[in-house]
């Protein structure tokens, strides 16, 4: 009798895990700007073309900033990130940014270097993104976090929180600062992906005690 096949752990630098959703893309192998840094298995869905994620998703990006995106994470349609390029002057009459239009105003780019900066936005691991979320500049979202449909992100989330609203306020949180501890210690977005995979009913549904005695020793 022949042995049964094995069947493959899912391969993180596929572009497209399921073939027949194109709409579905892992954004670790897809991003090629040396600022934007993406986990394994994260990704992103949308109908239109989700190839274009990097241009049409992460706005304004000039640098030097970086946008860093965890493992394991779920972008829905439409989520976006507005990087530190999208600032304009706001301590004059007017906010137009006359020196980018280049002639005679680019001898006033001066104008344009001490606009505020808030650094790398930064988001964790197990991050869930519910269509349409704007992500503003230098924010940084937790580990577990969920960010509802629609939100629009302007400061920091807690690791298992969920977030929603414009701007985002924090609706309630998934587990208690004890559990979220425990959580954050077991981190099993970084266990061996074949130990993951032993695993994923734990992961998924189990308890944080379930959690903790499935990690690796």
């Amino acid at each position: 009798m022949p042995e049964p096949t094995a069947v493959p752990t899912p391969d993180p630098t596929v572009l497209h895990p399921m073939p027949e959703q194109p709409r579905v893309v892992l954004l670790r192998p897809l991003v090629t700007s040396p600022l934007i840094e993406v986990g394994e298995f994260t990704y992103y869905d949308d109908p239109d073309d989700a190839t274009a994620f990097e241009t049409r998703n992460v706005l304004y990006h000039y640098g030097p900033e970086r946008l860093v995106i965890g493992k394991y994470c779920a972008l829905g349609t439409g989520v976006r990130f507005i990087m530190n390029g999208a600032n304009h002057r706001v301590d004059g009459p007017s906010t137009f940014p006359f020196p980018i239009m280049g002639g005679s105003w680019a001898g006033h780019f001066d104008l344009l270097t001490d606009l505020p900066n808030r650094g790398d936005t930064v988001v964790g691991h197990d991050v869930w993104f519910g269509n349409g979320v704007t992500v503003m500049p230098g924010v940084r979202i937790g580990h577990g976090a969920i960010i509802a449909t629609g939100a629009v992100v302007t400061t920091d989330i807690p690791p298992y929180a969920i977030a929603g609203g414009n701007p985002a306020r924090i609706i309630r949180h998934r587990y208690d600062k004890d559990d979220v501890a425990r959580l954050l210690t077991v981190a099993w977005w970084n266990w061996p992906t074949d130990h993951i995979t032993a695993h994923v009913r734990t992961i998924m549904s189990g308890t944080v005690g379930d959690l903790e005695a499935a990690a690796p020793e």
